[in-house]
């Protein structure tokens, strides 16, 4: 599956000329040496394995480069200073301090020193060897994201392989690391024991959120990829003559460099077109690739935007990495190149052929730099370079960073002014096509004082499954979060609009950390007097019966009451909800402090310390699920050591899912899952008290968080059950009645006739019975 539709060869147009003006002038770095005075080199002297030098420039850091050559070099400063020789500590014993590949990760430095991976941490000035790798290694290869403060970013730049270049596929051990190259574990990529061929290299694409791997078999090479859908294919073949080493252009567009000294080559698209670099003369191709133009290349450089090359022939090439590349030049020949120089973009637009030199009185050596100003060298008559039509090409977006959740969208503005009479062709592309959608409108926004036409363009970002115009087979799995770049460029933009750069934007299609959930608490238990406010805030505790929890969430008594300490910072006063109510809580999403929406999707609900006197109103039956629902027991079995709370969007699935098979054999289970299609409710037992909640939105296609948090509950009105039967009740309440029924009735009938003769009844009866009663006493 291919990410562009249009195919552009990368070209090269080859412009003999005689410059009066040399193409630069010659400086020699020579400072600092006092600091490196009586200083020894301590360990064994590094060196780059390589007939040619490299210069790896740490894609965020700009003033952090290494040199590789006969020596190693670090700089912080750009070379803007004498160094002494990068060496490894002896106590590592290292048998061969022979360099193979180096790679800037995050804060550190790593280097594979005699098929072995080492750290060192420039900043600490310490070195350490990684772990986890059991087998020789060649290369590594990683990325850097530059966008401090997000976490994915972290990701990318954490992210590392190791692996032997050349060895066969199928057989080959290739390592992983997520932690910077500290530690690393085996990976195995998907169908690698039937790939026949030679491994030519593996990248984590994070353009293209993927993982590709190069095979090289009988002279072609191609790539093939981790993830749906261009797992389903390889991308296109390409010529692969000798050991080509590649070049991750900064700035996670996908843009890939293969050179060796006789081929040089370019990939647009993380590697599903790769091609030649074209030579040209005016508008004429004259060779199709280099090595047909016999030039051997000695040095290569790239940033963002722009690509160097430095010849044999001691020629510069220079030329573009836009969407459409659509010129290189060759520069005037001078004698600027050396066994030990190498290219570097000190800037846009301003790039240095740089040479360390020895001292025969210092152990530090200086470097030589010739500093060229590509701008200033364009401008020169003789190299009839258009000039640039573009007078502005601006958006706010540019250079940074954004976030586009599940079910959101992102909107982006530019604004481009042309010179008079020009029409511009703008073009914006996605380097994740299949994850990523856009549309753009453009429209003509007024003029400027000089007259120029302004041209206002809209960029609309959302998921690509979302979009309503892919095919399912070409978007990737929407469940995944994604990675992609935004990019708008002029597709007839002339090289010498160097400083009118594409602007990029990346774009992670992924977790919004902005985003978190509330439970809404309108009347809660203080509200109603039910608890104290100042209580709860003073270290309030409540004890939970044995005979109510199981602290192993199994529905088992416990043998002792647990005594919880309520954190109120956490939890605030607790909602107030009746026991005999069937109650579920409104949650609601939120963003950046603003209220978004009630949130409708399916969740899930379990007591923290392990309170069982709650149930549900629905049975997996009442609830229509066609198969056996989840529930927080098979969920903690399948989690393993994970805890109790690891029910969420990336393990639940549906009962009303078709493509779920798990039968339904226990159709009268209480149905756990709140929200969604069901009405379902929590049923409280008679149990007054407080009880804390976790809750988790498991439905996987509302958000790629994990939307989570704790909330508490009141549940009052439960009174206790009755001991004392209810006709005994009856008994005792007809008594009471009848007792003050008779003390009230009573002394007005003793004012009656007929009271009176009852009376007088009494009094005779009591005379009658005193005298046995006294006769009685006596004999006793």
């Amino acid at each position: 599956m291919l990410v562009f539709v249009m195919v552009v060869a990368t070209t090269l147009r080859l412009c003999p000329l005689a410059r009066a003006q040399p193409l630069c002038r010659m400086q020699t770095v020579r400072t600092g040496k006092i600091f490196h005075d009586g200083q020894k080199i301590q360990g064994d002297l590094l060196y780059f394995s390589s007939a040619t030098t490299r210069l790896i420039k740490h894609p965020c850091k700009k003033n952090i480069a290494l040199y590789l050559g006969r020596q190693a070099f670090l700089t912080r400063d750009n070379f803007e200073s004498s160094l002494l020789p990068l060496s490894i500590p002896e106590a590592l014993q290292v048998s061969t301090p022979e360099v193979t590949s180096a790679h800037f990760a995050g804060s550190v430095l790593l280097l594979v020193v005699n098929q072995e991976v080492y750290i060192y941490d420039y900043e600490a000035n310490s070195w350490n060897a990684s772990k986890g790798i059991e087998h020789p290694v060649s290369h590594i290869s990683g990325d850097n994201c530059c966008y401090s403060g997000n976490s994915f970013c972290a990701d990318v730049s954490n992210s590392v392989f190791a692996y032997l270049r050349g060895d066969q596929i199928s057989q080959t051990n290739i390592y992983f690391s997520n932690t910077q190259g500290y530690v690393f574990q085996k990976y195995a990529h998907e169908r690698q024991a039937e790939l026949v061929g030679s491994l030519g290299g593996i990248f984590y694409f994070h353009s293209l959120s993927q993982v590709g791997l190069l095979l090289v078999n009988q002279q072609k090479a191609m790539f093939s990829y981790s993830d749906y859908p261009l797992n389903l294919n390889f991308g296109l073949p390409f010529d692969y003559n000798g050991s080509l080493d590649i070049l991750i252009a900064p700035g996670q567009k996908g843009i890939l460099i293969f050179w060796c000294e006789k081929s040089l080559l370019v990939s647009q698209n993380a590697g599903q077109l790769v091609n030649p670099v074209q030579v040209r003369e005016g508008q004429h191709v004259l060779y199709s690739s280099i090595s047909e133009a016999n030039i051997s290349v000695h040095s290569v450089a790239a940033n963002e935007n722009e690509l160097a090359v430095l010849t044999q022939e001691s020629y510069l090439y220079y030329g573009s990495l836009g969407i459409l590349p659509s010129s290189l030049i060759k520069f005037a020949g001078q004698n600027i190149r050396s066994e030990e120089a190498v290219l570097v973009f000190t800037d846009v637009g301003m790039l240095e052929i740089l040479s360390p030199l020895p001292d025969p009185l210092f152990p530090a050596f200086d470097f030589q730099k010739c500093p060229v100003n590509i701008q200033a060298t364009l401008m020169d008559p003789q190299l009839q370079v258009d000039v640039c039509k573009m007078e502005l090409l601006q958006g706010e977006f540019d250079n940074k960073m954004y976030t586009i959740d599940m079910n959101s969208k992102l909107e982006l503005r530019a604004l481009m002014i042309p010179r008079t009479g020009t029409s511009p062709v703008s073009l914006v592309m996605a380097s994740n096509p299949h994850s990523l959608g856009l549309q753009a409108l453009i429209y003509e926004d007024g003029y400027t004082l000089n007259g120029n036409t302004k041209h206002r363009l809209n960029i609309s970002l959302r998921q690509q499954h979302h979009g309503g115009r892919a095919d399912p087979n070409f978007t990737s799995s929407i469940k995944r979060p994604t990675m992609s770049t935004v990019t708008l460029d002029i597709a007839n933009k002339e090289i010498s609009c160097v400083d009118l750069k594409p602007l990029t934007a990346l774009i992670s299609v992924g977790c919004d950390l902005e985003k978190k959930i509330i439970i809404q608490n309108e009347i809660s238990a203080c509200y109603n007097g039910l608890l104290d406010l100042v209580t709860l805030q003073d270290n309030y505790s409540y004890v939970i019966e044995k005979d109510t929890y199981d602290p192993n969430f199994q529905g088992q008594k416990a043998t002792e009451d647990l005594v919880v300490h309520y954190q109120y910072e956490k939890l605030g006063c607790p909602v107030l909800v009746f026991y005999d109510t069937p109650w579920k809580p409104v949650v609601e999403l939120w963003r950046e402090g603003k209220f978004q929406e009630v949130v409708e999707t399916e969740y899930v609900l379990l007591e923290v310390n392990g309170l069982f006197t709650y149930t549900y109103s629905l049975t997996a039956a009442m609830a229509l699920c066609s198969s056996q629902p989840q529930n927080w027991t098979t969920i903690s079995k399948a989690a393993g050591g994970k805890g109790p709370f690891a029910w969420n969007r990336e393990n639940y699935v549906s009962c009303h899912n078709p493509d779920n098979s798990t039968p339904l054999r226990w159709p009268q289970v209480p149905y756990q899952i709140l929200g969604g299609p069901t009405e379902n409710k929590v049923v409280f037992e008679k149990r007054n008290g407080i009880y804390t909640f976790f809750i988790s939105i498991v439905d996987p296609y509302y958000s790629y968080c994990h939307l989570e948090t704790i909330f508490s509950v009141y549940v009052s009105g439960a009174y206790p059950e009755q001991i004392i039967p209810e006709v005994l009740i009856f008994i005792l309440i007809a008594a009471n009645l009848m007792s003050v029924w008779l003390a009230y009735k009573i002394p007005k009938l003793l004012h009656t006739e007929r009271g009176l003769k009852v009376k007088g009844f009494c009094i005779n009866l009591c005379r009658r019975c005193r005298k046995p009663c006294e006769c009685f006493r006596g004999r006793r």
